[in-house]
Parts: structure tokens; C-alpha cells; sequence
């Protein structure tokens, strides 16, 4: 329904609105589906950039799944990074980055993390007060090579400095050892 629509709108004069409203919900459809082939094809379809990067974008701000999140975050990043605001393109390299991250975790535990994908910083300290170590190393390492030449809001250092402070909290006894004494 969605290609004859298209279609029609390629015979017939169609309102812009309506075409961009037309191709986010065929777009939300194909990524629910998980075809992200298909999804890429459509966007290449689309040759005006400025419907291409709003249908883009309006998709990435709906309640998507992890791989659409990621999909999306990962075509505006490589297609319209120069058309983003400093505050978006922070916005969604974030999430780009926290969508990589989770899925580093386990499957069956990304659901309890995928509220904080667009905050990887939380991210990671909720990993650590879950005493997930082996997840937070794993997670480090991954954004160790994302970040690498980066500006995303946040640096190595600010990852560095949350896991010095979780160590330091680690190694903090509220209380006094005594010696036994014969």
C-alpha cells in the first residue's frame, strides 16, 4: 500500500506534508519489520534532501526499537551531519553510541538498559552500581573506539573520571578493622 501511494504521488500533485508524513510511516514500517535494506532504499529513493533528513529525523523521535534507533541515528550521522545543530548532533551521536553499547550487553538484558540509550554516560554508571564489571568492560572498550576523535558532549576523560569514582566508592569501608589480640 505503501509503494502504490508512492507512486501516486509521483502521477499526481501530492501536499509535501503529506509525502513526508507518507514516507516516515512507510519507513517506521519497514525498520518495525526490521528490514533495514528496504528502509535504505527508500531513503535513497527520496530526492529531495531537506523531506529525506525531516522524514529521518521525525522517525528517530518516535519509541523505536534498538536496531531502528541505531539504523537512523547511524544513516543522519553519514548523510546530514552537516545539516544538524551541534545540540542534535550531539543528540544523536549519543544515542548512536548507546545503541553500540547495548548491544555489547546480553540480549535478554538490553531491555532493562534501552531507556538510557541515548545517555551513555548513565549507561555505564547504572552498569556499575548493577555490579555488572564484566558488561562495563566490555562497554568501556566499545566506547574507547567510538569515541575515538569524537565530540559528543562527553570525552575518554569523563569515562575515566566515573570509573575512578566507582572505585574509589569500592574500596571506601565505612568501618574500622580491629586486630585480634591473643
Amino acid at each position: 500500500d505503501y509503494e502504490l501511494c508512492e507512486e501516486w504521488g509521483h502521477l499526481y500533485p501530492v501536499p509535501r506534508e503529506d509525502m513526508i508524513n507518507l514516507h516516515r510511516e512507510h519507513l517506521l514500517h519497514l525498520l518495525e519489520m526490521g528490514d533495514t535494506e528496504k528502509a535504505l532504499q527508500l531513503l535513497q529513493r527520496i530526492k529531495d534532501p531537506g523531506v529525506c533528513l525531516a522524514i529521518s529525523e521525525q522517525s528517530l523521535d518516535q519509541q523505536l526499537n534498538l536496531a531502528a534507533s541505531h539504523f537512523l541515528a547511524d544513516y543522519l550521522t553519514a548523510h546530514f551531519y552537516a545539516n544538524l545543530t551541534t545540540a542534535r548532533r550531539n543528540e544523536i551521536q549519543a544515542l548512536y553510541i548507546g545503541s553500540k553499547v547495548l548491544l555489547t550487553l546480553p540480549e535478554l538484558s538490553r531491555v532493562n538498559y534501552f531507556h538510557l540509550s541515548s545517555r551513555p554516560l548513565l549507561m555505564l554508571e547504572q552498569l556499575l552500581m548493577n555490579m555488572k564489571v564484566d558488561w562495563v568492560a566490555v562497554a568501556v572498550q566499545t566506547l574507547h573506539q567510538l569515541l575515538a576523535g569524537q565530540e559528543i558532549g562527553f570525552t575518554v576523560e569523563d569515562i575515566d573520571n566515573l570509573l575512578s569514582k566507582y572505585a574509589e566508592k569500592a574500596l571506601n569501608f565505612p568501618f574500622t578493622l580491629k586486630e585480634k589480640r591473643s
